[in-house]
């Protein structure tokens, strides 16, 4: 597999644990490659998944000019999306249990907009997952927050954590999207690479 790969250097430019998981999982080599302090700011009228995109971009950007031919740059960005509004990184522990709060019971989106980029060409797309989550007690958000720390995860979550495991009811799109790789979407943009 991935015969059409091998003129490039993939890179992935990610300091993200579970985005490395899953580019492992597809059986690609690779290399990590994170600049510090990448933008993420966007535009304010930008709207669900055209803000992962847009940030996704601005990540690839950041790193053409240090790229060098040869080398096939993956970028990527995930939020969660509820009541029209971002809900990123939780700031402290306060902002995560209300994140998990204002999730509870109800349904939410997951966009990851993903770009691959070499010095030639650049191609990107975008994918949407939702996540129901059942009623959440308060003891078992606190419970999760306090136990698993969620700051590093958009959202305050890990589906992939035990919050996913009591909580989620319902998924409609890819789960790894929503661990922040949609990587069926991205094997299938690879494949096509030159071919």
């Amino acid at each position: 597999m991935f015969d059409n790969l091998k003129k490039y250097r993939v890179i992935l430019a990610s300091n993200s644990p579970r985005r490395k998981e899953l580019l492992t999982g597809l059986g690609i080599e690779y290399e990590v490659r994170a600049l510090p302090d990448v933008d993420e700011s966007y535009p304010e009228t930008l709207q669900g998944a055209d803000i992962p995109l847009y940030i996704a971009k601005e990540k690839a950007d950041a790193y053409r000019s240090v790229m060098e031919s040869g080398e096939l740059m993956i970028t990527a960005d995930t939020i969660v999306w509820l009541d029209k509004k971002v809900l990123g990184k939780p700031e402290n522990r306060e902002d995560a249990l209300r994140m998990l709060r204002d999730m509870s019971g109800r349904t939410h989106e997951v966009f990851t907009g993903v770009c691959i980029t070499t010095t030639e060409w650049q191609r990107s797309f975008t994918a949407q997952t939702e996540v129901r989550f059942s009623e959440l007690s308060e003891e078992e958000i606190v419970y999760y927050v306090d136990k698993f720390r969620p700051m590093d995860k958009a959202g305050a979550y890990g589906v992939q954590e035990w919050i996913g495991f009591i909580g989620v009811e319902n998924i409609s799109g890819s789960y790894y999207n929503i661990m922040g790789l949609p990587v069926q979407r991205l094997y299938k943009e690879l494949i096509k690479i030159d071919n």
